[in-house]
């Protein structure tokens, strides 16, 4: 019997897996394989390595490269861009990836798909092109994006709360234009489906939870280091750095004299001028496999104070038989249990008491450290979230 077709639309490559967004678009890929004949269509930002040769051989059948308009990266032309962007109401990611409706069309002519799969809300309004050509369409909600910039708007000062007001609600204005032309739409948490489910009532809505391949557990040592991952240019991860650094780094770092925090992940520079100056402050820049960093951590901290969907930060935490401190955003959407498989404080000399409480109680680590790997094996391998599709 033939296969299928389908066709994933994902506006960052899937590979290398480094990055939350790229984990959930290579899970999702790797599930079509099993079923269709898969042809991709990724965006590339200028500079960067050809991301068709990045893929595996044999998972796509056809991989069509867009390539990205340049932007200056400093400060004064992103200030420009964002002030455009506030005048004409549309959100950054969505202004970025826009105007490729007519090479998207280009590519589709003459094809037809059992299902079309967009990756991202910002890729959304290319449902146009992709409609015509496909019996059913489906929307992969990393985040709920409204809600993103409405907790940033909350968790930052002027002028960037005020730029995040706006940004949430033209994000809620065009949620409610695309959402409900997708026949399906899949979604991180519960509590992302209720909002999904509420833009758009007629919409199939599915909770995919994150989720990372399976990984034994790692047989790391435990050093005298604290650790925070993730893309460290992402504007949650930016203010969750700056927070544990004004806030909590200075109670911590006073108390426990040997402790490193470590920071694990792509775009450190994002960061550095919150973390320059500390010799006790590390940053790694990306890795092969952020589970193994994390083994070798005392305790794994995430004080994101914004944010939706769910958090492969606290997923690879518990892959790696960790313990977890967290904030209430941070471990939103996912089954957190204070006290049974991490701790969360939503201040700074909680969230550093709770540190210095795991740091000191060996026991109560290796214990939230067993249940977190037992609910990693049970509820966030590929596998596992693979039961939740039907698609």
């Amino acid at each position: 019997m033939s296969r299928g077709r389908a066709l994933l639309l994902v506006p960052e490559a899937p590979y290398p897996t480094h990055g939350g967004g790229a984990l959930r678009s290579a899970s999702l890929l790797a599930y079509l394989v099993r079923r269709y004949e898969v042809d991709v269509i990724v965006f590339r930002e200028p500079g960067a390595p050809d991301p068709a040769l990045l893929f595996p051989a044999g998972v796509a059948h056809e991989i069509h490269v867009l390539n990205l308009p340049y932007h200056r990266k400093d400060p004064i032309s992103r200030a420009a861009r964002n002030a455009g962007r506030l005048v004409r109401g549309t959100p950054p990611l969505m202004d970025r990836f826009s105007d490729f409706g007519d090479a998207i069309a280009a590519f589709v002519r003459g094809r037809r798909y059992d299902v079309a799969v967009v990756e991202h809300f910002w890729c959304a309004p290319y449902w146009e092109e992709i409609a015509p050509v496909s019996r059913r369409t489906v929307l992969n909600l990393h985040n709920i994006e409204s809600v993103l910039h409405a907790r940033c708007a909350h968790s930052e000062s002027r002028p960037q709360s005020l730029a995040h007001s706006i940004f949430h609600r033209a994000a809620r204005y065009l949620e409610e234009a695309w959402l409900p032309r997708y026949e399906e739409l899949l979604v991180a948490s519960s509590e992302d489906a209720e909002i999904a489910q509420a833009i758009a009532p007629g919409a199939k809505v599915t909770v995919y939870p994150n989720a990372i391949p399976f990984v034994p557990r790692p047989a790391g040592v435990e050093r005298d280091v604290v650790v925070f991952s993730g893309n460290l240019e992402y504007h949650p991860n930016v203010s969750a750095v700056r927070y544990f650094r004004d806030e909590i780094w200075p109670i911590l770092r006073e108390k426990w004299p040997a402790l490193v925090w470590r920071l694990v992940g792509k775009n450190p520079g994002a960061v550095r001028r919150y973390t320059g100056g500390d010799p006790r402050i590390e940053l790694s820049g990306p890795v092969e496999s952020a589970v193994d960093e994390l083994a070798a951590a005392k305790v794994v901290v995430v004080p994101l104070l914004a944010g939706s969907g769910t958090r492969f930060k606290v997923i690879e935490a518990w892959a790696a038989g960790r313990a977890v401190v967290s904030t209430t955003v941070g471990a939103e959407g996912l089954p957190a249990r204070h006290g049974e498989n991490l701790l969360i404080a939503d201040d700074a000399w909680r969230f550093a008491g709770s540190v210095s409480q795991l740091l000191t109680n060996s026991a109560l680590r290796a214990r939230l450290g067993e249940t977190g790997r037992a609910l990693f094996e049970s509820e966030f391998t590929w596998e596992a979230a693979w039961q939740k599709l039907d698609l």
